[in-house]
C-alpha cells in the first residue's frame, strides 16, 4: 500500500503557518499527507511569534528557501508544494529545482524577471522599504496596513479579525531581495522558469490583491512561456490576497485539489 503524498505549505511574509489549518484538514481528508512549517525564527504561535519578533529577522529569500529544503528531505517522497505570497516564490524555486512533484503557487511574490511594478504593490511594502535599515529587522503591519495588503476585498470586520488571529512580525530582507531582483546577477529570487523537466505548476491571481496584484501572478506565468512543463494560470477575480485563510479560503482550496487530480496526483 502506497504511503499518502506529503503537501508541504509555505506561508507567506506576515502570516503565521497556522493560517493552513483548514487547508490541512481537508487536504487530510482528501487523503494527502500536509503540514505547514513555519519560516525560520517563527514561533510555533501566533503569540510566541509576536513575542520574540527579533528572531525572525534578517532571513532572507534564500535562507527560508534552505530551510524547506531540510523539511523535503526528511520527508518519504517528493511533496506537492503549496505557497502563497512568498510562499508562492519558494514554492517556484522548490519545484524548479526538482525538490517537489507539483507546485501551487498562489498571489506569488514577484520572482526575477517580473517587470510590473503596480502602485497598489509599492504601497502595500512601503512599510517596510520605506525604511532601509529594515533590510535587517523584523517588521510588523498595523491593522490599517493589513487591511490594505490583505483584507481590501473583505468586510473590514473580517479583515481586522483576520489580523488579530494570523498577523505575525515578518523579516523585511525578502522584500528588498525582490525588489532589486531584476538588478542582481545572482539574487536569490531567481527561479528557472525554463526547466522543463519539473513537475506541474499551477498559479494562482487574486483581481482584487493589492500586496500581488494579478498582473504580477500573469507576468509571473507568461516567464513560463517556453518551458515544455504543464504550467497553468488561474484567476479569482474577486479575491484580494487575504484569500487562502479569509471566509472564501474553501473555493480556493477546493480548486487546487481538483487542479492536482487534473495532473494525476
Amino acid at each position: 500500500m502506497s504511503l499518502p503524498t506529503p503537501v508541504v505549505m509555505i506561508h507567506g511574509l506576515w502570516i503565521h503557518s497556522d493560517s493552513w489549518q483548514n487547508w490541512m484538514e481537508v487536504y487530510r481528508q482528501a487523503g494527502y499527507q500536509p503540514l505547514a512549517p513555519g519560516w525560520p525564527g517563527d514561533g510555533g504561535t501566533v503569540a510566541a511569534t509576536r513575542e520574540n519578533a527579533d528572531a525572525v529577522a534578517n532571513h532572507g529569500i534564500e535562507e527560508i528557501t534552505e530551510g524547506y529544503r531540510r523539511v523535503i528531505t526528511s520527508l518519504d517522497s517528493a511533496p506537492v508544494v503549496i505557497g502563497h505570497s512568498f510562499g508562492g516564490l519558494i514554492a517556484q524555486k522548490l519545484l524548479a529545482e526538482g525538490q517537489a512533484r507539483a507546485a501551487i503557487a498562489i498571489d506569488p511574490g514577484q520572482i526575477k524577471g517580473v517587470k510590473p511594478v503596480p502602485l497598489a504593490q509599492i504601497r502595500s511594502g512601503l512599510p517596510v522599504l520605506a525604511h532601509p535599515s529594515n533590510k535587517k529587522k523584523a517588521v510588523s503591519l498595523t491593522r490599517d496596513q493589513f487591511h490594505y495588503g490583505f483584507g481590501n476585498a473583505i468586510p473590514e470586520a473580517e479583515s481586522d479579525e483576520l489580523f488579530e488571529r494570523w498577523a505575525i512580525p515578518g523579516p523585511g530582507r525578502p522584500l528588498f531581495e525582490a525588489s532589486t531582483a531584476n538588478f542582481s546577477k545572482a539574487s536569490p529570487a531567481a527561479v528557472d522558469t525554463k526547466n522543463g523537466d519539473r513537475g506541474p505548476l499551477l498559479i494562482v491571481g487574486g483581481g482584487k490583491d493589492h500586496t500581488v496584484p494579478e498582473v504580477v501572478a500573469e507576468a509571473a506565468y507568461k516567464l513560463y512561456a517556453d518551458a515544455e512543463a504543464t504550467t497553468d494560470y488561474k484567476s479569482f477575480p474577486d479575491r484580494g490576497h487575504s484569500l487562502v485563510f479569509d471566509h472564501g479560503w474553501k473555493e480556493i482550496c477546493q480548486f487546487t485539489l481538483a487542479w492536482l487530480e487534473s495532473q494525476g496526483i
